[in-house]
């Protein structure tokens, strides 16, 4: 399959994305992936991430999210991103029961904590 890197600021790759997920340029059917390279990292990360908050709702089973998590990385996705803060700490624990078996491999998993600075970073926890 296909995958093309492209450089790109921040306003361009959300612009990119919004247009890519509604045209649906994205789907590992077109038999191409979208990455973008993440700062001075050299990851490679796709344009379109999958959001964590709605993966620990209540009103979704565990068995669910995890399903859910899987299928984007199987086909390409490889961008999450997550915060401690969503549904009490449910997303993070159920992205972490996803990644297991081999998955954690496929996946750049970025995660938010509270504060602004430092300090208050400290005082979150």
């Amino acid at each position: 399959m296909p995958v093309m890197d492209l450089e790109l600021d921040r306003g361009t790759l959300l612009r990119s994305a919004a247009i890519l997920g509604s045209s649906g340029l994205l789907r590992a059917e077109l038999g191409t992936r979208i990455y973008h390279t993440l700062g001075r990292t050299g990851e490679k990360v796709s344009v379109l991430g999958l959001g964590g908050f709605h993966i620990g709702q209540p009103k979704l089973t565990e068995q669910d999210s995890i399903r859910i998590i899987r299928t984007a990385l199987d086909r390409g996705l490889n961008f999450l991103d997550n915060s401690w803060d969503y549904n009490g700490g449910q997303s993070e624990i159920r992205v972490g029961k996803a990644l297991r078996d081999g998955y954690r491999q496929k996946a750049f998993v970025m995660t938010k904590i509270d504060g602004a600075n430092q300090a208050g970073s400290r005082q979150a926890n």
